[in-house]
C-alpha cells in the first residue's frame, strides 16, 4: 500500500485489544522511522522511551487523565526532549558524525559556534519550545511507520508533562516529555473504528499564491 493508503487506514485507536502485543521487529522499525527523522542542525534533540512493563503503564493511566489505553496498548512510547541547550550535547553529536565519517574533530567548529552563541543564552523554555518541536518531526514519522506496520496507535498530549517527567525520572536525563504514542491492536468494540475518516477538503486546506 502507498503512504496516503496507510494514512487513509490509520485512525486515534480510543480502545485496544490488550492481549495482542507488537512483534519487536515492528516496534523497532517504528522507533527507527522516529531516529532516522530529520532534525534542526541534525542535534536530534529528543529520546524515545518504549514501555511495556504494565505496571509502569498502569501508574500511567491516572497521569494521563485516566485514559485506559495506556494500560491497554502493547507498547507505550514517551517523546521527550532535551530540556535545554547545553555545549556538551552540541559537541557530542558532532564529535560522533566527524568520526563516523572519518573526519577530524573540531571539523565544524565555526557552526557548532554559531549554534551555542544562539542557544545557549536562551531561557530553558525557550530552548524547549525549539527541541519540542524537532520531536515532534519523529513523533509524525513514528505514525506513518505504524500504519504501514498495519500497527495501531493514538497520538495523545492529554496527559501531565510534569507528573510523567517525575515518574520516568526525566530531569535526571535532561528530558522533558513532549507526547506519548501507545501501540497495539483495535479491539472490534471500537467505536471510532468505522467511523468514516474526515479532513478538510484540499480546497480549504491548502492555500495557492
Amino acid at each position: 500500500m502507498s503512504l496516503l493508503e496507510n494514512l487513509q487506514w490509520r485512525y486515534a485507536t480510543k480502545k485496544y485489544d490488550p492481549a495482542r502485543k507488537v512483534a519487536q521487529k515492528d516496534v523497532d522499525k517504528i522507533v527507527e522511522a522516529a531516529r532516522l527523522a530529520p532534525t534542526s542542525s541534525g542535534l536530534q534533540q529528543f529520546r524515545v522511551i518504549v514501555i511495556t512493563n504494565q505496571e509502569l503503564k498502569n501508574k500511567i493511566v491516572p497521569i494521563a487523565w485516566g485514559q485506559e489505553i495506556v494500560a491497554e496498548c502493547s507498547h507505550l512510547l514517551v517523546f521527550a526532549a532535551w530540556d535545554r541547550y547545553t555545549e556538551e550535547q552540541i559537541d557530542q553529536i558532532y564529535n560522533l558524525t566527524t568520526d563516523e565519517r572519518g573526519l577530524p574533530r573540531g571539523r565544524f567548529g565555526s557552526y557548532t559556534d554559531k549554534l551555542k552563541a544562539m542557544y545557549l543564552p536562551q531561557t530553558a523554555e525557550q530552548n524547549f519550545v525549539h527541541t519540542a518541536r524537532q520531536a515532534y518531526i519523529g513523533f509524525g514519522l513514528a505514525i506513518a511507520q505504524a500504519a504501514e506496520q498495519k500497527v495501531d496507535c493514538t497520538p495523545m498530549e492529554g496527559f501531565s508533562t510534569d507528573d510523567l517527567d517525575e515518574l520516568l525520572n526525566l530531569k535526571s536525563k535532561g528530558l522533558k516529555s513532549v507526547t506519548m504514542l501507545p501501540l497495539g491492536y483495535r479491539e472490534k468494540s471500537d467505536w471510532l473504528a468505522p467511523m468514516k475518516k474526515v479532513r478538510n477538503p484540499k480546497e480549504e486546506f491548502v492555500l495557492e499564491y
